[in-house]
């Protein structure tokens, strides 16, 4: 890996001086760093003016991410989290582990308005169920029709992943106090539960099951990288639940203006033009370049959910209860 010079870090060995390249430990989720993720470059674009090594560190999916950071507690090498997202916020305040950011910039391009003085959101998108157009002649417009279905699912775990979160809030979003009786009438239909999303969408294009929950934006990347319009987001009517994913540095960093760094650079062009043809999720910033050709399918949800950020925690206890009583019938 290339490194270069930091004139501003200095050490003396054997009564010479020599510069010290810091090193910004960067833990994200596994797909954030693969090589077909944005990771690699970004890495090669933030040390190019940064004068020092990014790691970027995998931890499994955003909320295993989470538990690694509680484990690890303030002996943590981490000196910025990236790959938590609305629903993880108020749960990562409450370990102490984060220290606020530089500011909230003012070209911020999200549904909804940023407020929060410690995360800062990099992309966004909403949650949906993928299916290949090819297998599925009658797509289900609801949850209602879902459940009236025989279709097969792939979810994910929402103990370790943020789209498997995502799923129980939305079904809490749309359905309150019944959410407990749809988890029981679609458990039938759950092929299996994974860890992470990489595995669930795995098991999807091998055609494990006739459907898995995603992005809607999943199938720009079958259609932009591998020129295939097979797959599509099946949208339905109570609306979809979206999902802000975030970043900010940890309150023991030894290297907090170096973290800062990297967070400015995070929602700058340079950053945003990468996210949506490696992350596939709407950048947080519109790139100066805008969406590449095919990114926005033209049937995206007409209705927006996301349960208020200081209220998800007490939601997500009752919900993940209602579901793991569901699963385990």
């Amino acid at each position: 890996m290339k490194r270069s010079l930091l004139a501003a870090a200095l050490v003396t060995f054997g009564g010479a001086t020599w510069a010290e390249t810091p090193t910004l430990t960067v833990y994200t989720y596994d797909s954030f760093v693969s090589d077909w993720g944005p990771g690699p470059t970004i890495e090669a674009t933030f040390e190019e003016t940064c004068g020092c090594d990014l790691k970027f560190v995998g931890a499994g999916d955003g909320a295993a991410l989470l538990a690694r950071l509680k484990l690890e507690g303030a002996r943590t090498k981490a000196d910025v989290v990236l790959g938590l997202d609305t629903s993880l916020i108020e749960n990562a305040k409450a370990t102490g582990l984060f220290a606020p950011h530089n500011g909230i910039p003012a070209n911020l391009d999200l549904p909804i308005e940023w407020t929060d003085e410690v995360f800062l959101p990099y992309d966004w998108g909403y949650f949906a169920f993928v299916y290949d157009k090819t297998l599925i002649p009658d797509v289900p417009d609801s949850f209602a029709a879902l459940l009236k279905s025989d279709l097969s699912i792939l979810i994910q775990d929402p103990r370790s992943s943020t789209p498997g979160l995502g799923l129980l809030l939305w079904v809490k979003a749309v359905y309150g106090d019944k959410a407990a009786d749809v988890w029981e009438a679609l458990a039938p239909r759950i092929v299996t539960v994974t860890k992470g999303w990489s595995e669930a969408y795995g098991m999807f294009l091998e055609g494990e099951a006739d459907m898995v929950l995603s992005y809607t934006t999943s199938p720009a990347y079958h259609l932009i990288a591998e020129e295939d319009d097979t797959k599509a987001a099946a949208i339905f009517d109570e609306g979809h639940y979206m999902q802000i994913e975030v970043a900010a540095k940890t309150s023991g960093t030894k290297h907090g203006a170096l973290a800062d760094e990297f967070l400015d650079f995070m929602v700058s062009d340079a950053f945003q033009s990468i996210i949506p043809t490696t992350n596939w999720m709407y950048p947080a910033v519109l790139p100066s370049g805008g969406l590449p050709d095919g990114f926005i399918a033209g049937n995206e949800p007409e209705k927006a959910l996301l349960i208020p950020i200081p209220d998800v925690e007490s939601i997500r206890k009752e919900a993940l209860a209602e579901w793991l009583s569901a699963l385990s019938q």
